[in-house]
């Protein structure tokens, strides 16, 4: 059974008691904003994704979208749940109020949009990919586009996908063959076309604003000769309303593994209108713009999967009698014990909640980081959270993708049989949560980005956002009573962290094969550093709290259980990402290709 309940107090926990909410507060951007409003804010949307979303969920699944010559059918629900998200300002929460959003801070967005993903990660994706495109409008579109476009997409009125992937044309956008020539009038016109594309076609909004990579008739060669382009479905009239269709159609839909209640379409280009966004050639710029938005987004989707995989999982090992105790009949009235009795169920069900609150911990940080770039006034600060962020999301796209798609596959086998059939529900998650790892760049990709761009940028100034405040740690709690022996174990981690960020830097610029070699692991060892590093603080948050009384005692002693679970069961796999970093690619590049 698909069973989510918000998962409120923790993700309160992680605002203002885990990270400094009044940094973000005090930010004349939110300084109206304080953390009752936040709680409030999540409360209600807590209140929407479970009485709107979740029951949608298995039916988008089993339904699936339709086309219906030209026009996408999505299922039956989807369209009456978009215009309620949109009427209660859900699509507009961190909106900039300049074009009427609530500009509300990045992190409750994010804690928000985790709660969509675990209710209904189908239907997150419609307004997802608006929000990535108007990241891109909002930096590099003129002001003529911004104010036609931006308030209408914050609103959810009109929605936006991305066009990038072609036939043959994937990671290597400097294969786009998609062209636009100019039309005589300032604006162009696009032909090609695109597949794989989020969202692309559908019937929930009146408008869908497609932002496409094309090349021009001068371009250069490659990846500097592209550019990009906003190409709307229906041209806007001059009062703003819908005109005339443009040159573009949905020739077919992607019949997928996954997460089937979204649109994933085939689009047509025919000498559709566009107007150019940013500079000509330089469209690879605006579109990181979106993308980097968008990898942030989908690592919040292996969040979300995570947190409703855990919640399926724990209810039905607490309802699932099998087998007795080893240690001893635990409920004699029953014919059987609970199954959440026995030690490998335990495993699972605690390696899932460590996934899904260390995820939580670690996402709330970087998009804390994004709103002081976005929004501080003080240029060093920008500069030092922009860094952070540009380390970290390579980071949260693949590590939480990865750990959500394990947790998903957790679930399932914690069901057992029940698991793998239809019935229950999270044989779904398994099957959602593998394309968060393959869109918005491949995990393999976010490591090559990590090792090949964030770490040597600025002489690997990006590094300090992370190391300086776990050294920092370190260094303080060496001689902590209660943490000593948690704080040694990080030491020993972060030292391999170090040496393997040494070891890439020497290697990687002799060989750059050495560096792509170590990359995969090379991310997933910083992800793990951090998330130690931030339970480690969570340690010692709860064990400040020990006297607590109420509800709240249970909870804190949870989180100091959680962590020594983190640093027993999951920290130590850094050891063996050191060894497997330090062993260079020779094992793995030197096999003939004809022997594959």
């Amino acid at each position: 059974m698909q069973t989510y309940t918000p998962p409120l107090r923790d993700m309160k926990f992680v605002l203002t008691e885990l990270h400094d909410f009044t940094r973000i507060t005090k930010l004349e951007a939110f300084s109206e904003i304080d953390a009752e409003t936040m709680e409030t804010v999540l409360e209600e949307a807590g209140k929407f994704v479970s009485e709107v979303l979740l029951p949608l969920n298995v039916v988008g699944d089993r339904e699936g979208c339709h086309l219906e010559n030209g026009v996408v059918r999505t299922p039956a629900g989807f369209r009456e749940a978009y215009a309620g998200f949109c009427e209660a300002g859900w699509a507009s929460v961190t909106g900039s109020p300049d074009y009427g959003g609530q500009g509300l801070p990045e992190s409750i967005g994010m804690l928000i949009s985790e709660m969509i993903c675990s209710t209904n990660l189908s239907f997150g994706l419609y307004p997802g990919l608006t929000n990535g495109a108007m990241t891109a409008l909002r930096k590099y579109g003129s002001e003529e586009l911004k104010s036609l476009y931006m308030p209408k997409m914050i609103t959810g009125t009109w929605s936006a996908s991305m066009c990038l992937t072609e036939a043959q044309c994937g990671t290597d956008l400097g294969l786009v063959r998609t062209r636009a020539v100019p039309a005589g009038d300032g604006t162009w016109n696009v032909t090609g076309s695109k597949i794989f594309i989020s969202a692309g076609e559908h019937d929930l909004t009146e408008n869908i604003i497609h932002m496409v990579l094309a090349r021009l008739p001068d371009a250069p060669a490659g990846i500097r000769g592209i550019s990009l382009f906003l190409v709307p479905k229906f041209l806007p009239r001059a009062d703003g309303g819908v005109g005339p269709r443009n040159g573009v159609v949905c020739t077919a839909l992607e019949h997928k593994m996954g997460i089937k209640g979204s649109a994933t379409c085939q689009l047509s280009f025919d000498d559709a209108k566009a107007w150019l966004v940013g500079q000509p050639h330089k469209g690879m710029q605006a579109m990181f713009a979106m993308m980097n938005s968008e990898r942030l987004g989908v690592g919040i989707q292996g969040l979300g999967i995570a947190e409703v995989s855990r919640q399926s999982a724990v209810a039905y090992a607490k309802d699932r009698l099998q087998g007795r105790s080893l240690a001893g009949t635990r409920y004699p009235k029953l014919p059987a014990d609970p199954i959440i009795v026995h030690p490998d169920v335990r495993r699972m069900l605690m390696t899932m909640r460590v996934i899904a609150e260390g995820c939580r911990a670690l996402g709330t940080w970087v998009t804390n980081e994004l709103d002081i770039a976005e929004h501080s006034r003080n240029n060093e600060e920008c500069r030092n959270a922009e860094d952070f962020v540009a380390l970290m999301t390579p980071v949260v796209k693949a590590l939480f993708t990865d750990l959500g798609s394990e947790a998903a596959s957790l679930a399932v086998q914690t069901y057992g049989g029940h698991g793998y059939i239809v019935d229950h529900g999270v044989e779904q998650y398994a099957r959602d949560s593998r394309i968060t790892m393959i869109y918005e760049g491949t995990n393999g990709i976010q490591a090559l980005d990590l090792v090949g761009r964030k770490l040597p940028a600025h002489m690997g100034r990006n590094l300090r956002g992370l190391f300086h405040p776990v050294a920092g740690f370190i260094e303080q709690h060496k001689t902590h009573p209660a943490l000593g022996k948690m704080t040694e174990e990080l030491e020993r981690a972060f030292g391999a962290l170090q040496l393997a960020t040494g070891q890439i830097a020497q290697k990687g610029m002799a060989d750059p094969e050495e560096a792509a070699a170590a990359a995969t692991d090379y991310l997933r060892l910083t992800g793990l550093v951090a998330q130690a590093y931030l339970w480690a603080r969570t340690a010692k948050i709860a064990l400040s709290k020990a006297d607590t009384e109420g509800p709240d005692k249970a909870f804190y002693a949870a989180k100091l259980t959680s962590a020594q679970f983190f640093y027993d069961r999951i920290l130590p796999d850094t050891a063996a990402l050191w060894l497997k970093i330090k062993s260079g690619k020779a094992s793995m590049m030197s096999l003939p290709e004809e022997v594959f």
